[in-house]
């Protein structure tokens, strides 16, 4: 059975990469009680989180993690993720460097879902 660090780990390849080939592909990470907090603007469940992710404004994204932090943080299971990075839209040369945190909880199907998701870039 896999640690909550290599857990984390798995989870943070996979959003990224999902991120940042096909965002409308998140979705199935998401469900009606989760909530994103991206910079100051806060949206509860799939279809506004999914709605507000396909609709930022770029077409091409790659992110690149610098730093990922992983903690336990409820007796059910739950896994607390920290991600610090860098990422570059469009054909921007410069990266804009980023923080993100995410609330997993188990699923009930032995998969895990995004409870919390909090975005900010840092300037």
């Amino acid at each position: 059975m896999p640690t909550f660090a290599e857990i984390a780990q798995q989870f943070v390849q996979f959003y990224y990469k999902t991120f940042d080939e096909n965002r409308q592909n998140l979705a199935a990470l998401y469900k009606d009680n989760s909530m994103l907090t991206f910079e100051t603007t806060a949206i509860q469940g799939t279809a506004g989180i999914i709605e507000k992710l396909v609709g930022l404004p770029f077409q091409k994204v790659a992110h690149k993690i610098a730093t990922l932090d992983a903690q336990p943080s409820n007796e059910s299971g739950g896994i607390l993720v920290m991600v610090t990075g860098a990422l570059l839209v469009d054909e921007e040369q410069r990266p804009m460097n980023y923080t993100q945190v995410f609330q997993l909880l188990p699923d009930g199907s032995g998969s895990y879902f995004v409870f919390n998701d909090v975005f900010r870039l840092i300037y």
